[in-house]
């Protein structure tokens, strides 16, 4: 299928790894041309050909220069793909309210909702100039707060609304805003030996290849397997496209039935 997003230019954050990357790569093979921006600009990600800046999100003034430099590099922004995140993986994260420190809640609002405000907000004048999109990533965890970190979990609800007040306020002026709420992705979150994942395992004393292979059945998904990246991004890339002209204001859950509520 034709997206129709050759020649369009796209902003992607958090693009190292996982659901970034694979992004970054799907835009790519649309025929857009893609600013990626990561804390550190991998191998995998400078493998991609994609024009890489490395930022720090997690800033007051890290958003607002990111995109002047993507402006810069591609003349404008047509998709914004707000995926930077975290706060939710190693030491730490896996005890309940009472264990997390004000720290700790600030360092999460601060990745994964403001960061995507401020890139927002800086992005909007571009956006609005010729119409636009605006895909971000939230989680699961909005919807069924129970199932993760309270931190990110909240944090990714804030997002979520967010979008859809930003989508009912922009929408007259063409600018189209759309959240996707992945249920558990395959990727270091959950896989990386120093990650959420492994201090899940440690907490339920159960060897983390055994908690990966429960987890699908554990989560409900009736699929029977992790969600994979590559799956996230070709549902953010027809979000950005023309195909999707009407969709708007609306969170898309990509989670394998994990989620039963209509």
């Amino acid at each position: 299928m034709d997206l129709q997003l050759t020649g369009k230019t796209a902003l992607v954050t958090g693009a190292s790894r996982g659901i970034g990357l694979a992004t970054v790569s799907a835009l790519l093979d649309e025929g857009m041309r893609v600013v990626a921006a990561a804390r550190t600009i991998t191998p995998e990600l400078k493998a991609t050909g994609a024009i890489g800046i490395s930022v720090d999100l997690s800033t007051a003034e890290g958003p607002a220069l990111l995109v002047e430099q993507a402006v810069a590099e591609l003349g404008g922004i047509e998709l914004l793909v707000n995926n930077v995140g975290g706060g939710d993986s190693g030491e730490g994260w896996t005890g309940g309210f009472l264990t997390f420190t004000d720290e700790q809640w600030y360092e999460t609002f601060e990745l994964n909702f403001l960061a995507s405000v401020r890139t927002t907000r800086a992005a909007l004048p571009h956006l609005t100039r010729g119409g636009g999109a605006i895909v971000n990533v939230s989680s699961t965890s909005a919807r069924t707060p129970h199932a993760g970190p309270i931190t990110y979990s909240t944090a990714k609800a804030a997002l979520t609304a967010f979008s859809k007040a930003i989508a009912e306020e922009f929408g007259p002026q063409g600018v189209r805003v759309n959240t996707i709420s992945p249920g558990p992705v395959r990727t270091d979150m959950w896989e990386s030996p120093d990650g959420y994942g492994s201090e899940v395992a440690k907490a339920m004393n159960v060897p983390q290849e055994e908690l990966l292979a429960q987890l699908p059945a554990t989560a409900g998904m009736v699929t029977g397997r992790l969600v994979s990246p590559a799956e996230v991004a070709s549902l953010i890339a027809y979000l950005g496209s023309p195909l999707a002209a009407s969709t708007t204001g609306a969170d898309h859950v990509n989670d394998g039935n994990s989620v039963k509520t209509v």
